[in-house]
């Protein structure tokens, strides 16, 4: 049972099918928030703790702040409610820097006990929410506006990986020459820069990293096997602030990112203006092979 801030067609989170729940309607499941986000954080974390529901609120990811004292005590008591946070970058376009959350993410991952989601297409965001069910805690899926492609999962690793927290999706013949580690909708922009790559001779993995926190809770064998110690050209690529990442990509790597407010210009022209575009992976790339 569950809504958004006054967002559910943007959201996507109306259950198609099912009533609403109001005065003398009690047995509706979806819930009409109102533009109130701390309210409706407060709101599902009672829920949870009335037992017999699992309640998700949906809005905007830059709107996080505002309902960030409620997502802060639901990870204080560990209660398994569900955050969904979509338009999750500056891909948003012409709503402006207003919109388009840059720090959101990162302050997202520093919250203690938050386990957080950011799937790179349809069938990794199916096996996120089963993720999500599955998790004792709170949960935050962090999803994109823009349409993203499907990818062909007879070419690619199986989405079902996304309960490791980070996956190898594609790779190469022996030990890679480099990394591509990216999140949500830049796995895309990696695994476009990978094909260039590869007619240079170089030979690329890339692995989607949708959960931090899961991957770190993996064993180090899992985590040396997806991330060779032995390989230390890696570049991390992810349409929001940086921090952190250097934990993965370590001295000898790069991370692309936004250090910077958005702008107000459509979607595709704003991620060009930040250099993030797979010809900006693919430069990054071979200027870091020549380092």
């Amino acid at each position: 049972i569950g809504g958004s801030a006054d967002l559910a067609p943007s959201n996507k989170t109306f259950i198609e099918g099912e009533n609403e729940y109001q005065r003398n309607a009690w047995g509706g499941r979806n819930v009409r928030f109102g533009v109130r986000e701390h309210a409706m954080g407060g709101i599902i974390n009672g829920m949870f703790l009335h037992n017999g529901v699992r309640p998700y609120g949906g809005t905007f990811l830059v709107f996080a702040d505002y309902m960030r004292p409620a997502i802060r005590l639901a990870c204080l008591m560990n209660l398994s409610v569900i955050y969904i946070f979509t338009h999750d970058s500056v891909a948003v376009g012409e709503d402006g820097p207003t919109h388009q959350p840059i720090e959101h993410l990162a302050s997202l991952r520093i919250i203690p006990n938050l386990t957080i989601l950011r799937p790179a297409d349809a069938t990794e965001t199916a096996e996120a929410w089963r993720q999500a069910i599955q998790t004792t805690g709170p949960v935050a899926l962090i999803l994109s506006r823009q349409k993203l492609p499907i990818l062909d999962r007879n070419r690619f690793a199986q989405a079902k990986n996304v309960k490791n927290g980070a996956y190898i999706l594609t790779d190469t013949d022996g030990l890679p020459d480099l990394i591509l580690i990216a999140s949500g909708s830049e796995v895309h922009l990696a695994l476009s820069a990978q094909q260039r790559l590869a007619d240079q001779s170089i030979n690329t993995r890339v692995v989607s990293m949708p959960s931090w926190e899961l991957f770190e809770s993996m064993p180090d064998s899992y985590k040396h096997k997806v991330l060779p110690p032995e390989v230390t050209r890696r570049i991390a690529i992810e349409a929001g602030h940086p921090a952190g990442w250097e934990r993965y990509v370590g001295c000898s790597g790069t991370v692309i990112g936004i250090q910077d407010f958005g702008t107000s210009a459509p979607g595709a022209t704003v991620m060009e203006k930040f250099k993030l575009t797979a010809e900006d992976v693919y430069q990054n790339a071979l200027k870091l092979m020549t380092d």
